[in-house]
């Protein structure tokens, strides 16, 4: 009986505050059990109590970092300018081993057999630039004869002109056969496209 004569009290007390409001106010609720609102239930801990370490502990883990750090940065000094190897460049060891007996002695040309060799390149070098204008001239006199000739057709007929300058559409699907470079291996079966990756893989661990 006396918690609903509170309630009753309450909810008069809200509408008359409501009421003397201005008339913009707005989501605002007269009900009074909106009124009363409980915070959320924030759960905390007391702060750990720092612990004193000793500094000569502390300045041994500083050195010890700073050791592995510098010891990381000259091993990345050092393989800075190495390369990924390649099997295909690289020679097989077996012939690295046998480099003293396969590499042979420097040979030393006399006066007389490099002046001799020089002769036979400038003479070599004068033999293609007279190949190479004579090739020139010879483009050069075919291309005047046929528009001499594509002139001349012209004078006479219009269309036999036109039909003249188009592409021959034929030459185009042409083929050619000749010796091939090896010849074919018989009962050669060829892949299907399918292939083993044997490469290395490469990576810093």
């Amino acid at each position: 009986m006396f918690h609903s004569q509170i309630l009753k009290q309450l909810s008069r007390l809200t509408i008359a505050s409501a009421s003397k409001l201005p008339f913009n106010t707005r989501h605002i609720s007269s009900s009074a059990v909106v009124q009363f609102k409980i915070t959320d239930q924030l759960c905390a801990e007391p702060l750990k109590k720092k612990k004193k370490v000793d500094p000569a502990i502390i300045k041994a883990r500083e050195d010890r970092r700073r050791k592995k750090l510098e010891k990381q940065i000259r091993k990345l000094q050092k393989n800075a300018r190495q390369l990924k190897p390649i099997e295909e460049v690289e020679p097989p060891l077996h012939l690295m081993d046998q480099m003293g007996k396969r590499k042979r002695p420097s040979v030393v040309l006399s006066a007389e057999i490099s002046e001799t060799r020089a002769l036979l390149v400038k003479e070599w070098t004068r033999y293609k630039k007279q190949e190479y204008m004579a090739n020139v001239a010879q483009i050069d006199r075919i291309m005047a004869a046929q528009k001499r000739a594509l002139d001349m057709l012209y004078e006479e007929s219009e269309e036999l002109y036109n039909e003249a300058i188009m592409p021959d559409v034929q030459l185009i699907p042409c083929s050619f056969t000749g010796t091939y470079a090896t010849p074919p291996i018989k009962n050669y079966e060829s892949p299907d496209g399918e292939y083993i990756d044997v490469s290395k893989k490469w990576g810093h661990k």
